[in-house]
């Protein structure tokens, strides 16, 4: 059996979150810290427990933000379910953008390769006219 001491948020983590929310000048004592890790330790696995539940009942493995939203929402915690939807709407198209300028960056570089390979005349090199993809002769 797990301790219960190792299923806790980390505190240093907690802290941090808590000060964020208070004046600069505002201090927490270590039992102010050591409440709300507990606190935030049992809503967490409680949440997860229903997504987890769902999960199941659906004989699916893998849990996901929508599965917590809809957890938020059975268990009546409506307004959680109405910030976290948003935040996972924010977090998804984040997640897109970052994807794409990641592509972009990849095939920016692959252009400089193949400008770099070319020769005097201007004509990309072999290597660098295999590498290039059918979609990447369109452009070039």
């Amino acid at each position: 059996m797990v301790e219960e001491q190792n299923q806790l948020l980390p505190i240093a983590n907690v802290g941090s979150i808590m000060k964020k929310i208070l004046p600069p000048s505002a201090k927490l004592s270590l039992e102010a810290k050591q409440r709300m890790q507990e606190c935030a330790t049992e809503f967490i696995s409680f949440v997860t427990s229903e997504a987890s539940d769902n999960c199941r009942r659906e004989n699916r493995k893998t849990m996901n933000g929508d599965d917590i939203c809809r957890a938020l929402t059975a268990l009546g915690l409506d307004n959680y379910d109405e910030a976290m939807v948003r935040y996972l709407h924010k977090y998804r198209e984040a997640e897109r953008e970052r994807a794409i300028a990641s592509q972009n960056k990849a095939t920016n570089s692959s252009r400089d390769r193949d400008i770099e390979e070319s020769d005097q005349s201007g004509q990309p090199s072999r290597q660098a006219a295999k590498t290039r993809t059918p979609l990447m002769n369109i452009f070039m």
